[in-house]
C-alpha cells in the first residue's frame, strides 16, 4: 500500500500536519482555544500543560509533542507569569525547522487582543503548511503505539490478540511498537523477561514492575474499575493477560520512558510509572495520559482496544478503534473502526483481524481518517511526573 507522509529536518515523518496551539499554564488555556477552535477543520489542535509550577518531566514531554512528525507548526500561548521554560521549548522546536511563535497575554494586552494576534498568526501558518508536499513512505518509518480502553471479557480474546498480531506484522516489516500499562501487566513479569533481546534488558523490566507494583500499592488502586468487573473480568491478573496479549510475539528490544524515542526499530515496553515517591496522584489519570506519553515516544498513529465502549481519541495522532465485543459495536459503530468481536461470531479468524488492522494503519498512515478523528475528538491530558534516568540496558545499542 503506498503511503505518503511529510519530511521532518530530524529524518522522521509525518501521516498528517497539524498546527499545534500549546498552552503553558492553565490560565491561558481559554485563549489558546479561542485561538484554535475556528481553526479545527484546518487540522489546528490544542494541547498544553495546566501547571504553574515547572517539572522537567512536563518540559520534555512538551518539546516532544511540540516537534513531533505529525506536528507541522506551533503557536506557544503563554499567561507570562508561569515558571515554565519559554525561551528552552521555543529554541527547541524553532531548532526542529518548524514555524512557531509565542504570543504572551500578559504583553499582548489581554484575552481580546491574544486571540486576535493568536488567529492572525494561525492563518499565515496554515497557508504555509498547505504548500509543504508529501513524500513517499515505508513501513520501517512508523511508530505504533497500542492502548486498552473500557475492557471487558471479551478484550483479552479479540481485540487485543488482534493488535499483538498487527504490531508483530509491523515490527516484521522493520517498523516499531511500543505498548505499556505497568499497571494492568501484573503477573506476566517472567513472560516479558524471557522475551527481552539482553539479560541486562529482562532485569530492568523485572525492576520497572516492581516499582510498578510499589506504587500502585502506595496508591492503593489499579489499573482496574468498576466498568471492567460489570464487563466480566475478575482480577486485574485477568486483565493483565489480556493487556500483555496487544504486545505480540516477538523480542522486546528495548524499555522507554515516555517522550524517549525507539533508538532502532522493534517493539518497546514504555514504562509511564514514575521512579520517586508518589507526589501527583495516579499513574495513569486515564487512557489519554498514557496515548499523550506514547505520541510524546513519537508514535505516529494509536490502536485502541476497547470491550465497552469508549470513544475517546487524541490530539496530534490518530486513534484507531478496535472493537472487541460484538454488540457493542453493533450499538457504537459509528465509534469504531473494526469490529473485532466477529472473531467471536466466528465471522472472521483472529489472523485475519490482525492482518484488517495491519492494513487499516497503512491506510490512516497514508490519510484515511479514523472514526474517531471524523467526529473531532482531539482528547488531550498532560500532568505531572518524576523520571530518574534510563539504565545503561534499557536501550539497544
Amino acid at each position: 500500500m503506498t503511503m505518503l507522509g511529510y519530511a521532518r529536518a530530524d529524518g522522521r515523518k509525518g501521516v498528517r500536519n497539524y498546527l499545534v496551539v500549546a498552552y503553558l499554564v492553565e490560565c491561558a488555556h481559554h485563549v489558546a482555544r479561542a485561538i484554535a477552535t475556528p481553526f479545527e477543520a484546518d487540522g489546528v489542535q490544542l494541547i498544553g500543560f495546566p501547571g504553574c509550577y515547572p517539572n522537567a518531566y512536563a518540559q520534555r514531554m512538551m518539546e516532544a509533542l511540540c516537534t513531533h512528525p505529525n506536528v507541522g507548526g506551533v503557536l506557544v500561548v503563554s499567561l507570562g507569569c508561569e515558571q515554565f521554560n519559554r525561551p528552552r521549548l521555543l529554541e527547541v522546536i524553532e531548532a526542529s525547522g518548524r514555524p512557531c511563535s509565542l504570543v504572551g497575554i500578559q504583553k499582548t494586552g489581554g484575552t481580546r487582543s491574544t486571540i486576535a494576534a493568536g488567529r492572525a498568526w494561525v492563518e499565515d501558518a496554515l497557508a504555509a503548511l498547505r504548500r509543504q508536499p508529501r513524500v513517499p513512505m515505508g513501513l520501517a518509518e512508523l511508530v505504533i503505539g497500542s492502548e486498552c480502553g473500557g475492557s471487558d471479557a471479551t478484550s483479552g480474546l479479540t481485540a487485543n490478540p488482534a493488535i499483538g498480531i498487527a504490531s508483530d506484522l509491523l515490527v516484521d516489516a522493520g517498523g516499531s511498537a511500543i505498548f505499556e500499562e505497568l499497571g494492568e501487566l501484573f503477573g506476566c513479569e517472567q513472560h516479558m523477561a524471557a522475551r527481552a533481546r539482553s539479560p541486562g534488558l529482562a532485569e530492568e523490566i523485572k525492576l520497572a514492575m516492581a516499582r510498578a507494583t510499589r506504587h500502585y500499592a502506595a496508591l492503593d488502586q489499579s489499573s482496574f474499575g468498576g466498568g471492567n468487573i460489570t464487563g466480566g473480568l475478575s482480577t486485574i491478573e485477568e486483565k493483565s493477560i489480556g493487556a500483555y496479549a496487544k504486545s505480540g510475539t516477538r523480542p522486546i528490544a528495548g524499555l522507554l520512558r515516555p517522550g524517549i524515542q525507539p533508538p532502532a526499530p522493534g517493539l518497546y515496553l514504555m514504562d509511564m510509572v514514575p521512579d520517586q515517591p508518589t507526589k501527583w496522584g495516579f499513574a495513569n489519570i486515564n487512557d489519554n495520559a498514557t496515548i499523550v506519553e506514547m505520541i510524546a515516544c513519537g508514535a505516529q498513529v494509536i490502536l485502541f482496544s476497547t470491550g465497552r465502549g469508549s470513544v475517546v481519541g487524541s490530539a496530534i495522532a490518530p486513534v484507531i478503534k478496535i472493537a472487541a465485543n460484538p454488540e457493542m459495536y453493533r450499538r457504537m459503530a459509528e465509534d469504531m473502526d473494526v469490529d473485532a468481536g466477529r472473531i467471536l461470531e466466528q465471522r472472521a479468524s483472529l489472523p485475519e483481524v490482525g492482518a484488517e488492522i495491519f492494513q487499516l494503519i497503512q491506510a490512516v498512515a497514508g490519510g484515511a481518517p479514523t472514526k474517531s478523528e471524523a467526529l473531532g475528538h482531539q482528547e488531550f491530558i498532560l500532568g505531572y511526573k518524576s523520571f530518574a534516568p534510563l539504565g545503561p540496558s534499557c536501550l539497544p545499542v
